[in-house]
């Protein structure tokens, strides 16, 4: 046992913890002490709800996005514009536009974009099932919301090859977000006002 832990069971929890990502040893170590300093009952509400999400937790079928049912609560209201679809990377960026309550139409969760340097291809995201969305008709505008890096415009310039085809109107986020930001960590005014002022996508990179 590590001299700095007076328990290996300690260590092993704040080992594990600081596997989590943005989490040091140091905040690990606060975060077990404090699960530590709970009644039973609190921790065991914690460890159940992380693994009832382990396994409980779904994918919609329709969008990829996380779901309690096959088909999210997104996919599934008859409010929402069912001809627009906003293609993003994660599910962390659907929590952000949707945050803007500026958008109204529905999503398409890529799980990624294409980068060669970390061995991600295009048949590694769900490209293909967004093709198949739009082919399958009743779709008449694709945003494209992926964030502007490198990947994210080489994501962008593969889909629109994949889509311009198919008789849809193609469009960017405008760019009110800075070149090589993450969508999730734009603030919520420019992110909204990124999403209603889209403008037309030409495959330029």
């Amino acid at each position: 046992m590590n001299g700095q832990y007076p328990s290996t069971l300690l260590e092993k929890a704040v080992n594990e913890f600081a596997k989590l990502p943005g989490i040091g040893r140091k905040t690990a170590m606060r975060l077990v002490l404090h699960l530590l300093r709970q009644d039973t009952a609190a921790v065991e509400a914690f460890g159940n709800a992380i693994v009832t999400l382990k396994h409980e937790v779904k994918y919609c079928k329709v969008c990829h996005n996380i779901s309690d049912t096959e088909t999210c609560r997104i996919c599934s209201n008859p409010q929402r514009d069912s001809s627009v679809i906003c293609v993003v990377e994660n599910i962390r960026d659907v929590m952000a536009v949707e945050a803007t309550q500026q958008f109204r139409g529905l999503y398409h969760v890529l799980g990624g974009v294409i980068s060669p340097m970390d061995g991600i291809g295009p048949g590694d995201l769900e490209i293909e099932s967004l093709v198949q969305r739009v082919a399958a008709g009743g779709v008449k505008e694709v945003v494209f919301a992926l964030s502007t890096t490198m990947e994210g415009d080489t994501t962008n310039f593969y889909i629109y090859r994949k889509l311009e085809k198919l008789g849809v109107k193609l469009s960017v986020i405008a760019r009110g977000i800075s070149v090589g930001d993450e969508l999730e960590y734009a603030d919520e005014v420019t992110l909204g006002r990124s999403i209603v002022n889209r403008t037309p996508f030409t495959g330029a990179v």
